[in-house]
């Protein structure tokens, strides 16, 4: 039933699964770091969280502690923000349910 996903076609494309938002917060996250230059060691320290702390967020862990994910945010620059979403975009998101971008 599911092929493998081809090098040039990302899973994602090829069965246009919507990335959630765990995993878009891991790749900014894990990019940010990067552009920085810094370890997961190096930012656990900076950020005063520890080490796995780090590692869950950057593999899209979907549950994390919220203070500590703001400290992390904030030792990188990042922030996270709330934003009204369109009528369009609303009407969708209430039609499919809390969770609904989980598997």
């Amino acid at each position: 039933m599911w092929e493998k996903c081809q090098p040039e076609r990302s899973c994602l494309e090829r069965f246009a699964i919507k990335p959630s938002f765990s995993d878009h917060l891991a790749a900014e996250v894990r990019a940010r770091r990067a552009v920085l230059r810094l370890t997961q060691h190096d930012l656990a320290q900076l950020a005063g969280v520890s080490e796995r702390f780090v590692r869950f967020v950057e593999q899209g862990k979907p549950s994390v502690q919220l203070d500590s994910l703001l400290a992390l945010l904030d030792t990188l620059g990042l922030e996270l923000q709330l934003v009204t979403r369109t009528h369009a975009a609303a009407r969708g998101g209430a039609a499919e349910g809390p969770g609904a971008d989980r598997p």
